[in-house]
């Protein structure tokens, strides 16, 4: 007798570890979703914001009326920072592009001075920015405003494409990370289906049997969660020692909330699963234990 007991301990041991790395694998191949998702993101955001928009300025102007008209521009919604660039700057820097000096040939420098603003990711997009330069030609100094309106259209397709692709790609990769947690739980309850039977034809309630059961599916769901959880911070680790510029594209705050998601995700998919599976089994007439 010891001998079985032993057998059926070491069976419901392999159940229970092949159900908790069933999670944690289905549950990893969609946290790295999450993190590439979180990257794109944050490397979109990046490109937005290298976007420059040129303001060029009245030659006119004095220095006291350029620093007041660039705290102006600060202050506004869709600016993230600006510099200014004198004519002599702006000279010196096309000279050092052409390999000629332009301004000993001409003899003057027909560039403007101007300040270079890079705005915030949100705003870098057509309809933002086209709302954007009408705002800045109501300055009187500022004589014109110059971006590359075929790269923001460019950057702002490529964008949207990618998002959808992976918007739809998330919610493909749910629906099998469900399924397949659903059919590991299934199974580890499919062995124990006698036993379930046997508990409710000496009296014992449905909710008396399902409880053990939930807490037991439950557990795994947050095992796997955080074993899923270390790998994912092991992954980043290695990613930045690897690639250290990734470290720029990290977002603490949203990491925690795709850990937070992952956690839930195993919890209650896991709860779920087993919540409808010994439920199965709770109203399968005895005769059909051995056909389900």
């Amino acid at each position: 007798m010891r001998q079985e007991d032993r057998i059926i301990g070491r069976r419901l041991r392999s159940s229970y570890i092949s159900t908790v790395v069933s999670i944690t694998l289905v549950l990893f191949v969609f946290g790295l979703l999450g993190l590439v998702v979180l990257q794109a993101k944050k490397l979109s955001e990046h490109v937005r914001e290298s976007i420059a928009v040129s303001v060029f300025i009245d030659e006119e102007a004095g220095s006291t009326e350029i620093e007041h008209l660039q705290t102006a521009l600060n202050r506004l919604p869709a600016v993230n920072e600006s510099r200014f660039v004198s004519r002599d700057e702006a000279a010196e820097d096309l000279m050092q592009e052409l390999g000629e000096d332009f301004v000993g040939f001409l003899g003057y420098n027909p560039l403007s001075a101007s300040i270079i603003i890079s705005l915030k990711a949100t705003y870098a997009n057509p309809d933002s920015l086209k709302m954007f330069e009408e705002t800045l030609k109501q300055y009187p100094m500022i004589t014109d405003v110059d971006y590359q309106q075929s790269l923001i259209h460019l950057v702002h397709e490529n964008v949207r494409r990618i998002g959808t692709g992976l918007l739809l790609f998330s919610l493909l990769l749910l629906i099998i990370a469900f399924a397949l947690i659903n059919n590991t739980i299934r199974l580890s309850v499919f062995s124990r289906r006698f036993l379930i039977k046997s508990m409710q034809l000496i009296g014992a309630t449905q909710s008396f049997i399902r409880r053990p059961f939930i807490l037991r599916g439950v557990i795994q769901g947050i095992i796997g969660a955080a074993i899923t959880i270390l790998l994912l911070i092991a992954t980043l680790y290695v990613g930045q020692q690897q690639v250290p510029e990734l470290a720029m594209f990290y977002d603490i705050r949203m990491l925690l909330i795709l850990f937070a998601g992952v956690f839930f995700l195993g919890v209650i998919i896991s709860f779920i699963a087993t919540f409808f599976a010994v439920r199965k089994y709770l109203k399968i007439k005895t005769d059909f234990l051995y056909y389900y």
